[in-house]
């Protein structure tokens, strides 16, 4: 079960400061949402913010690019310090070279999935990913309300994981608070991207362990091994 706060929730006026609290916090993995005014309307941040951090700590970099042209920014993210470049399927024809190319650089690859797209979608792609990430929220912005008509498509992923014994993580993000992370985590969601909840509050270590407690008390996994 991973943890990922999301620095598009910190204070941008202090990146580094933010990185590290995220860090001493109790957080997995850094979540890097990478928006282009293109494909989502609201710009976030470049390669260069990844470089300047990565120094700062030993967080794994997963990194959301919410582009059009993902292609033309793989590998300036990859130099930068990413450990995973997530790409989103809505993209279509472009899917298959993209999972190629972030494979040829070493890193991991995950896929995402808008709400209103079909997840069946991504059924061709499942055993070349590390990572499927269901977007709980339309993606640009953040401190949006949770879909919750996205929940069967957690399901149905988590379904698909089994059946197939394949070994991607279910990602989930977007309005993602101690509420609905537990619902996520019925689901099946085991990777829980959380900006608002976690880098807003007052105490983000207490947070952090407030939601890894609560996952993993709905995990039905954990639950299984408990009886």
């Amino acid at each position: 079960m991973i943890i990922a706060p999301s620095l598009l929730a910190s204070d941008h006026s202090r990146f580094g400061k933010e990185v590290e609290r995220a860090e001493r916090s109790g957080g997995d993995w850094l979540h890097l949402d990478i928006m282009d005014g293109h494909f989502v309307p609201n710009i976030s941040f470049g390669p260069e913010v990844v470089r300047a951090v990565r120094p700062l700590t030993k967080m794994f970099f997963d990194v959301h690019l919410m582009c059009s042209r993902p292609h033309i920014l793989i590998e300036p993210f990859c130099r930068a310090g990413a450990d995973e470049i997530i790409v989103h399927v809505e993209l279509g024809d472009q899917v298959a070279s993209l999972v190629w190319k972030i494979k040829s650089l070493g890193k991991k690859v995950g896929l995402a999935v808008n709400p209103p797209t079909a997840i069946a979608e991504v059924q061709p792609y499942l055993d070349q990913i590390d990572l499927l990430l269901v977007m709980t929220v339309i993606p640009g912005f953040g401190g949006q309300e949770f879909i919750h008509e996205t929940l069967p498509k957690i399901q149905q992923a988590e379904a698909w994981r089994r059946e197939r014994k394949l070994p991607y993580r279910i990602s989930v993000d977007g309005g993602v608070n101690f509420q609905t992370a537990a619902e996520c985590a019925r689901a099946g969601a085991d990777t829980f991207v959380a900006g608002t909840s976690l880098f807003r509050g007052r105490n983000m270590r207490a947070a952090v362990k407030k939601m890894r407690q609560i996952v993993n008390a709905h995990d039905p996994a954990l639950a299984d091994l408990k009886v």
